[in-house]
């Protein structure tokens, strides 16, 4: 499967590349697949445009990047204060640690997803 190289990584996943047919019903099929990656585009700009009328700025990034630094840092705390009595961590502490993570990797997750956006020109930077 071949993969065009451009400003952001693919997955082979993300879309059907057919090899084994005609290449003018390869065109054929590469241009409804171009109107399709557009449609979702436009889509996409529309829907997330609504969610940051004004655009983002790099103070948004930056106060994103704060609260998951902050998560990252509860996260790590909790499991160095678990460790520090020795004794194997009780339902309640995996728990809390649990919690924490699944904090932390939510807001990076956010921060991925929100530089992806900006990437693929869903969302403009002030």
């Amino acid at each position: 499967m071949s993969t065009m190289q451009t400003g952001s990584y693919r997955r082979q996943r993300d879309h059907f590349e057919p090899q084994d047919i005609d290449p003018q019903e390869q065109r054929r099929l590469r241009g409804l697949l171009e109107q399709i990656d557009y449609a979702a585009f436009i889509a996409n700009r529309e829907v997330l445009a609504q969610m940051a009328p004004g655009g983002l700025d790099a103070s948004t990034f930056q106060r994103l990047a704060v609260l998951t630094a902050t998560a990252r840092a509860k996260w790590v705390s909790e499991g160095l204060r678990q460790s520090e009595s020795g004794a194997p961590s009780t339902v309640d502490q995996v728990a809390r640690l649990t919690a924490a993570r699944n904090a932390y990797e939510e807001l990076a997750e956010v921060y991925e997803g929100l530089r992806r956006m900006v990437e693929r020109g869903y969302i403009t930077l002030r």
